[in-house]
C-alpha cells in the first residue's frame, strides 16, 4: 500500500484543533512544520524536554497529515474542516510517499553507541565489539525509551561505570527503559530495583533485562513502596528525571540513601544546577561531577 501526505497551511490558532480533527477524519498521522522553514521568516519555538512551549506552532503553520494512497483526500480535509467550523473550501496539496525499506531505514540510523571506558549499547541487527572487557547492552531503539544518546543518560552511566562496582543495592527511581538500572546489574551489583510512574516502560524495562540476563525488580511507585518501606536504604540512588520533579523529590530521594551511599541525580540543566543543589541542601551535599552539552550530573555521599 501507498502513501499521501496531505499538506495544508494554517494560521497559528488553526493548527492544533485541524491537527486533531484530521486524525478523526482518518489520517493515520499528524506533524506540525513551520511553513516558513528554511527562509528569513522562520521562527524558532524553545521549550526544554518535559515542558510545553509558550507557542504551540508557528503564525504560518504547515500541517502534514499522512493518508494512504487510495483515501478519499478530499473527504478527509473537507470532514476536518467542518470540525473545527470552517465554512469554506480548506485548500491543500498533494505529496507522494516515495516506497522505502522502513525497516532497514530506520535501522541504519542507529550504530553501537561507546559510552565510558568500556559501555556499549548496541542494537540488535549489529554485533558486539570484539572486547572481552565490554559492557554490552543489547537495546533496539523504539522498543524502549532511552537507548544512552542522551547526555543526561551518558553522564549517569558513565557515574556508575566508575563508581558503582562495589554498591551491594541500587535503586534507579525513573527508571524508563531500566538502562541505568542494566548498568548497575552488568557491573555486578547484587540488588537493583527500578522505579517508573509509567506501566509501560516497566514492561520495556523488563523485556530489556530478561534480554541482557539481569535478574531486576521493577514497580510502580506505590508498589515500591509497599514492597520497600521508607526505612530501607541503598548504598547507590540515581534519578536521571526533570530539575523540577527533582527538587519535589529531593526529601524522598534523600532517605532513600544509605550511611555512606551515594545520590546521582540528572536530567538538570547547568543553568538549574545550583537550585537543585539547593533543595537537597538539607539533606545531602550535591556538586556538579560532570557536565555534557549543556546538561549536568550531581553526585553526593552521606556521611558513614
Amino acid at each position: 500500500m501507498g502513501w499521501t501526505e496531505i499538506v495544508i497551511e494554517v494560521a497559528r490558532d488553526q493548527a492544533e484543533a485541524l491537527s486533531d480533527a484530521l486524525m478523526e477524519a482518518g489520517a493515520l498521522s499528524v506533524s506540525v512544520e513551520d511553513a516558513d522553514e528554511g527562509t528569513e521568516a522562520e521562527q524558532p519555538l524553545f521549550g526544554e524536554p518535559g515542558m510545553v512551549p509558550e507557542q504551540s506552532a508557528w503564525e504560518r503553520s504547515r500541517v502534514v497529515a499522512l493518508a494512504g494512497v487510495d483515501s478519499d483526500h478530499a473527504t478527509i480535509v473537507a470532514d476536518a474542516a467542518l470540525a473545527i467550523g470552517l465554512d469554506y473550501a480548506l485548500p491543500f496539496a498533494l505529496r507522494a510517499v516515495e516506497e522505502q525499506d522502513w525497516v532497514r531505514l530506520t535501522q541504519s540510523q542507529f550504530e553501537p553507541i561507546h559510552i565510558g571506558q568500556r559501555i556499549w549499547v548496541v542494537p540488535s541487527w549489529h554485533d558486539a565489539p570484539d572486547d572481552k572487557d565490554a559492557l554490552v547492552l543489547e537495546l533496539d531503539p523504539g522498543l524502549a525509551f532511552g537507548t544512552g544518546s542522551h547526555p543526561t543518560t551518558r553522564l549517569c552511566m558513565e557515574w556508575l561505570e566508575g563508581h558503582a562496582a562495589s554498591a551491594q543495592t541500587l535503586l534507579d527511581y525513573g527508571c524508563g527503559s531500566g538502562i541505568l538500572a542494566l548498568v548497575a546489574g552488568k557491573l555486578g551489583v547484587p540488588q537493583v530495583i527500578g522505579v517508573d510512574i509509567d506501566p509501560q516502560a516497566l514492561e520495556a524495562a523488563r523485556y530489556n533485562s530478561t534480554r541482557n540476563h539481569c535478574e531486576i525488580a521493577y514497580h510502580l511507585p506505590e508498589e515500591f513502596a509497599q514492597t520497600h518501606p521508607e526505612g530501607e536504604r541503598f548504598d547507590v540512588v540515581v534519578a536521571n528525571i526533570l530539575a523540577g520533579p527533582l527538587q519535589l523529590m529531593a526529601p524522598m530521594l534523600s532517605g532513600r540513601v544509605a550511611a555512606g551511599g551515594a545520590l546521582v541525580l540528572s536530567g538538570v540543566l547547568d543553568r538549574q544546577a545550583q537550585e537543585v543543589i539547593a533543595a537537597y541542601a538539607p539533606f545531602i551535599a550535591l556538586e556538579v561531577w560532570a557536565e555534557h552539552e549543556g546538561w549536568v550530573a550531581l553526585a553526593g555521599r552521606l556521611p558513614e
